[in-house]
């Protein structure tokens, strides 16, 4: 009898919005890899529509975005709201420059967590774990 271990979760990564720099969220794939998720990396100049349309099709668990350009709560909110419209429930994880003043605002409309630039990449794992009910 073999014993395989249980498949890790699937999640999506992409730059929300019309920011080109991608660094970061390359690194957060990278990290999300090492750590044992399978990532769909979608890359820059991504709409709501195509995260939720990639989030159906690929039937990942939850999405993480990275947002620069300052357009941070008009996004979300569009995500959150066609991933609603759409019966997509999973985890929405936003890293980015996002101002102090504007995490509670992301927080109260259903973002599950914000995570500002220089988070440990470990945080970063350990707050996708948490939100695919795989803490400790």
């Amino acid at each position: 009898m073999s014993q395989e271990k249980p498949a890790r979760k699937k999640v999506l990564v992409a730059k929300l919005g019309l920011d080109g720099h991608d660094r970061g969220a390359k690194v957060i794939t990278m990290a999300l890899r090492d750590a044992g998720f399978r990532v769909v990396y979608l890359g820059v100049h991504q709409s709501p529509e195509d995260l939720v349309r990639v989030a159906l099709e690929e039937d990942v668990e939850a999405i993480g975005v990275s947002i620069l350009s300052g357009s941070h709560e008009e996004l979300v909110s569009d995500l959150l709201r066609i991933a609603k419209e759409k019966g997509v429930k999973v985890p929405v994880i936003v890293g980015g420059i996002i101002p102090p003043e504007d995490v509670p605002k992301l927080k109260e409309i259903g973002v599950y967590e914000v995570l500002p630039p220089g988070t440990p990449l470990s945080k970063v794992v350990e707050v996708f774990k948490r939100a695919l009910g795989e803490g400790e």
